[in-house]
């Protein structure tokens, strides 16, 4: 009798193996995860022996193979389990309550092999060959979820630990969801791929004895969270809902006679969206998490997970009228709730509802600041269980719950919200989905949460007070660049009727007077609609320099000493607000001639280099030190004009032109001068 490949390839798988299982049991079975991978690979060796026997003599039957198959199976399954903590005996309460979810899978297993068994005993059939690669397909996928899972949620040291085994685990289920998934979509197994699982076996089967030789180096060990056990869990409750379904479908089917196709199409219908509105139940999703929690783990949070989740929570809350939601939304869900109020404290000491979560809103929401309750969480940092309150109210001292929180529609908990030890709001939490036991761990997680929230709650209403005060401050900075501007433009009004009578029969200066008047009615009209839209700014249109500069000389010669111009014969085009430009120049000419004496000299000069265009406004004046151009000269009310001058010009001027993306430099010394070098883009 000819040897086939698969006869060779599971004969090699049967080898490698057995010289694997008599290594791990040579060595390694002081730990629960080296017994649960001797078994597997001791019962991953029976089964390749039988598949090598089966392929060279064509028996045993196919109901054995399969039952082999299927013990194989729940091997993997359980050293899968054992990564996740979960022990097949028992040691203590807790692991008597972990035992439960591998039962559960267990039990799908035996339902399986159960049926094998007696189709192939009896010969009676129970279940078709469609269900029967559709249950090989669902095992193989709900081993690599449980896989992804498990190392998805292992730290790093957990990884490094599992990393060899992993990836043998994978490749095993992997290659059978492939295979199987080809068999159910052309109705047939493909005799390629069959015969070469014995040799993808075998060559992950190193990666198993690695493993171990690792172990004594770095133990096996995984934290997994609870999410891993909670979405586990319900995989496998609905893995087994979905397989019994199956079989319901099945029989539906063969004993319906007519209607059986219809029946099976109406059952199969009906059963999914039963479990889909089971899934997407929150009382169940809880009341699951709770019975995890309790009896899965030695404590009923995860710590590490719930802090990370409220600090991303709270950081996400970016409005003063987001937050005071996410905060209940965050505490509420630490009991499984999802409605709930929360009172801040006010500058006058009143408490006023901030924030409602699945809850009415109040219409006197108000916590007077002499309120009975304020004063008790002022002595004492507990959780007021209203739960507790109604059935012994002696156990908070008879303290009087305010109204407002009593008629909420099913009030539960109020905890304080403390930042150090003053109180800073009060949190109001609904009854939550399903009945919870609460004990201290409850308490504390609350309490750590509700400190994190409150620091959080102060930080956002200190930005808006700063907010508030920066736009006082944005007021409070344009009144005085009004002010500034006015008092320019009374300067020049007083400085006409103070010359009025001496010159009024003198036409040149009756429309020096006229023009000078337009002047000031132009600015005080642009002031006027700076007042009514602060944030309509005009749009920068190009504009030629030399003209806009004539402009400004002509403009401050009425002050002395009169500006001199040296301007280049080039044309200079630059891109502003023609008004904005002449205010700033027209401030800067004005400051330099208020330090220079009437007889000194004020010089306007243009230059002009790639790309820009300098302007010099040089002055013969008092001049300024460098610690005052370093620190004083750019700072608003600044100024060495003593009570001639506010110190706006040169801090307004700096800014529009860096709007503009030029700069402003300067250059002094006490007692000779100074020089502003304005430096803008050309166009």
């Amino acid at each position: 009798m000819d040897i086939t490949f698969g006869t060779l390839s599971h004969s090699v798988g049967f080898s490698i193996y057995f010289l694997v299982s008599a290594f791990i049991a040579k060595s390694y079975l002081r730990r629960n995860t080296d017994r649960s991978l001797f078994i597997a690979s001791l019962i991953t060796c029976l089964w390749l022996g039988v598949l090598a026997y089966q392929s060279y003599y064509d028996t045993p039957p196919f109901y054995i193979r399969y039952s082999v198959e299927i013990l194989r199976n729940a091997a993997w399954f359980g050293v899968l389990y054992a990564l996740l903590g979960i022990k097949f005996v028992p040691t203590s309460n807790l692991e008597s309550s972990r035992r439960f979810l591998s039962l559960g899978s267990m039990v799908v297993l035996m339902l399986m092999l159960v049926a094998t068994l007696i189709e192939g005993i009896a010969e009676i059939e129970v279940v078709s060959g469609k269900v029967l690669l559709a249950g090989q397909i669902a095992l193989s996928l709900v081993g690599l979820v449980l896989l992804e899972q498990i190392w998805r949620n292992a730290n790093i040291y957990g990884r490094s630990s599992i990393k060899y085994l992993s990836v043998a685990i994978g490749a095993i289920f992997g290659y059978d969801f492939l295979m199987y998934s080809d068999a159910f979509l052309f109705q047939e197994i493909s005799s390629p791929m069959w015969d070469s699982r014995g040799a993808v076996n075998a060559v992950v089967a190193p990666l198993i004895a690695l493993t171990m030789i690792n172990s004594r180096k770095q133990p096996i060990d995984v934290q997994v969270s609870r999410q891993v056990i909670f979405y586990t869990g319900t995989l496998m409750l609905a893995g087994a809902y979905l397989l019994i379904i199956s079989l319901g479908g099945y029989y539906l089917r063969t004993f319906g006679g007519t209607w059986g196709d219809a029946l099976q199409i109406l059952f199969f219908f009906t059963a999914v969206t039963i479990l889909t509105l089971l899934l997407s139940s929150p009382k169940l999703r809880a009341r699951l998490m709770v019975f995890i929690s309790q009896n899965f783990f030695h404590y009923k949070y995860d710590y590490r997970e719930e802090w990370l989740k409220s600090t991303k929570t709270l950081s996400f809350s970016t409005t003063e009228e987001e937050l005071p939601v996410s905060i209940i939304r965050i505490l509420a869900k630490l009991v499984e709730s999802n409605a709930g109020v929360l009172w801040c404290k006010d500058d006058d000491g009143h408490f006023s509802a901030r924030g409602y979560l699945n809850s009415p809103t109040i219409k006197h929401d108000i916590i007077d600041a002499n309120s009975e309750i304020l004063e008790y969480f002022k002595e004492h940092d507990w959780i007021i269980n209203l739960n507790e309150y109604i059935n012994d109210p002696t156990t908070y001292n008879l303290l009087e719950i305010p109204d407002i929180i009593l008629n909420h529609p099913s009030p539960w908990l109020i905890i304080p919200l403390f930042l150090g030890n003053e109180l800073m709001g009060l949190a109001l939490v609904a009854q939550p989905y399903t009945r919870m036991e609460l004990n201290w761990e409850n308490y504390d997680l609350i309490k750590v949460v509700s400190r994190q929230a409150c620091s959080y709650l102060s930080q956002s209403q200190s930005q808006e007070r700063l907010a508030e005060a920066k736009q006082f401050e944005a007021v409070n900075r344009t009144s005085a660049f009004m002010v500034h501007d006015l008092k320019t433009i009374i300067a020049q009004l007083s400085l006409l009727v103070k010359n009025a009578d001496k010159h009024k029969t003198n036409p040149a200066f009756v429309d020096d007077m006229i023009s000078t008047t337009d002047h000031a009615v132009q600015k005080m009209g642009y002031l006027l609609k700076q007042i009514r839209n602060p944030s309509d700014e005009e749009q920068p249109e190009l504009i030629e320099l030399a003209p806009l500069v004539e402009e400004v000389a002509a403009h401050q010669a009425k002050s002395l000493p009169v500006p001199q111009l040296e301007l280049p014969e080039e044309k200079i085009l630059v891109k502003c607000s023609k008004e904005q430009l002449i205010t700033v120049l027209g401030h800067l000419v004005q400051n330099a001639q208020d330090a220079t004496d009437k007889d000194g000299d004020v010089t306007i000069s243009v230059k002009t280099t790639p790309g820009f265009v300098v302007l010099f406004i040089q002055d013969t004046g008092i001049g300024m030190s460098e610690e005052f151009i370093k620190h004083q000269l750019f700072k608003p009310f600044e100024s060495t004009k003593g009570l001639r001058g506010m110190g706006i010009g040169a801090y307004q001027s700096r800014e529009y032109i860096k709007k503009l993306g030029g700069t402003i430099d300067v250059t002094s010394q006490e007692g000779i001068g100074s020089c502003f070098s304005v430096k803008i883009p050309t166009y």
